[in-house]
């Protein structure tokens, strides 16, 4: 069973709804529920109830889902034998994880337990878990996770082989901690702590991990120093342990990051998910690029100023994670190219080169962009489905689809459209993914 602390000071609020990232629920033939004082939190009382043998068995018989035009039958039958408040707990559960599947391990998100806006803020396991094998890597025995939240990030961690402190203020956080851990076999690993995170005794670890809340009343925070807490404890904290990961948003501003701290920015599938400021790993002030599911890490190399030129046969289009780590400069390098525009990560060559940094298309057409040139070099194509990608453009693709009128009943063949800026003013490109040599 994870063991449990909790703060003695008096109990502060329960977190917001946005902190409560990912939870989980004691598979059958798991220990029961640890007993506690009856909750002045109603959130927290029904989350501890499905954690009951009743509940869990409720949320069984949910599991293989349901109509939408059944619900209400559905409800009937269960408040015969169930009392209101736990059916409508467990059926907004029931929900919740089929969302989650997206973000989780099958097997996993049908054992845990989510708020609304968890299933969507939720960080998806597989950054949890690159993230906790980095911080095993360099050695971390015992982890202090902050604002743990509903314990994703600690399971990964222990998952790793590291003893984990969960700390978050939030009753309602600490359950659902205490709950992801056991159900996914770390609660030896994982010892849970009600508190204030920021008066936290960290004396016995030697790695620290933050996740610090960046919503506030339903709206994202942009500023570190808005955070909870602010960037600036967190660094301040990170310094004093031989071990730390700050998890910030990737679109973090590069003045506001700590020169003694490495930055990694992290994607998976293409899309950036979050920047991390490492301590402890001896490379202060450097930016590195790490790309999921495959796994290749780039620390940025190039320090001077790519060259620019026309459009090539190629186009490369870095991944989110190179461009905000400022890698653009080496994909040049790596594809003996040039850039279109000086501030545009569009990166262009005359030869097909393999790289893990970016994406190559093949061109087609390269012209001056005018819509209808645009249209009529569509229908010579006989193109009815079209890929809209754009960087120092001012209409958005969805105008631009707007004004296109694509048939694709009509028209069967498929392209991507790039539209961008040059030397020469706007500019479109219309192409497909290039098959990617072996290197």
């Amino acid at each position: 069973m994870t063991r449990v602390a909790s703060s003695h000071s008096p109990d502060p609020a329960p977190e917001p709804a946005d902190r409560l990232h990912r939870d989980a629920d004691p598979g059958p033939g798991s220990d029961p529920a640890p007993e506690a004082a009856p909750d002045a939190d109603p959130a927290t009382a029904a989350f501890r109830e499905l954690l009951t043998g009743p509940g869990r068995a409720l949320l069984d018989r949910l599991a293989a889902g349901h109509r939408p035009e059944d619900e209400i039958a559905l409800v009937t039958r269960l408040r015969r034998d169930h009392p209101a408040e736990l059916v409508s707990a467990a059926l907004a559960q029931a929900a919740l994880r089929r969302r989650a599947a997206a973000k989780f391990a099958p097997e996993d998100a049908a054992r845990m337990f989510f708020t609304a806006d968890g299933v969507e803020q939720a960080t998806r396991a597989e950054v949890a878990r690159h993230r906790a094998r980095r911080m095993a890597a360099l050695g971390a025995r015992r982890v202090a996770d902050l604002c743990c939240g509903n314990g994703g990030d600690a399971v990964e961690l222990a998952r790793a082989g590291l003893r984990v402190l969960a700390v978050d203020r939030s009753p309602l956080a600490c359950a659902a901690a205490r709950a992801n851990a056991d159900a996914l076999g770390v609660g030896d690993l994982v010892e849970v702590r009600q508190d204030d995170v920021t008066t936290t005794d960290l004396a016995d670890c030697d790695a620290l991990f933050v996740d610090p809340a960046r919503r506030a009343g339903g709206s994202r925070r942009f500023d570190p120093e808005a955070y909870s807490p602010a960037l600036s404890w967190s660094v301040a904290a990170a310094r004093r342990l031989p071990v730390a990961a700050l998890k910030t948003g990737p679109g973090i501003d590069h003045a506001d990051l700590p020169a003694d701290a490495e930055t990694e920015w992290v994607s998976d599938g293409g899309a950036v998910k979050e920047a991390v400021l490492w301590f402890g790993t001896g490379l202060p002030g450097r930016y590195r690029a790490t790309l999921l599911p495959a796994g290749d890490s780039f620390l940025t190399d190039a320090t001077t100023e790519p060259p620019t030129g026309e459009a090539g046969r190629y186009l490369y289009e870095p991944d989110g994670a190179v461009i905000r780590a400022r890698g653009v400069a080496d994909v040049v390098a790596e594809v003996g190219g040039r850039l279109l525009d000086p501030a545009i990560a569009y990166v262009t060559a005359d030869t097909l080169v393999a790289t893990r940094r970016a994406t190559a298309y093949e061109l087609t057409d390269v012209l001056p962009f005018g819509l209808k040139r645009l249209k009529a070099l569509l229908r010579e194509r006989g193109i009815g489905s079209l890929t809209i990608k754009k960087r120092g453009f001012a209409m958005t693709p969805e105008e631009l689809r707007a004004k296109l009128r694509l048939e694709p009943r009509r028209h069967r063949a498929t392209a991507t459209l790039f539209l961008t800026r040059s030397a020469a003013g706007p500019l479109m490109m219309l192409g497909h993914p290039a098959e990617q040599p072996t290197h």
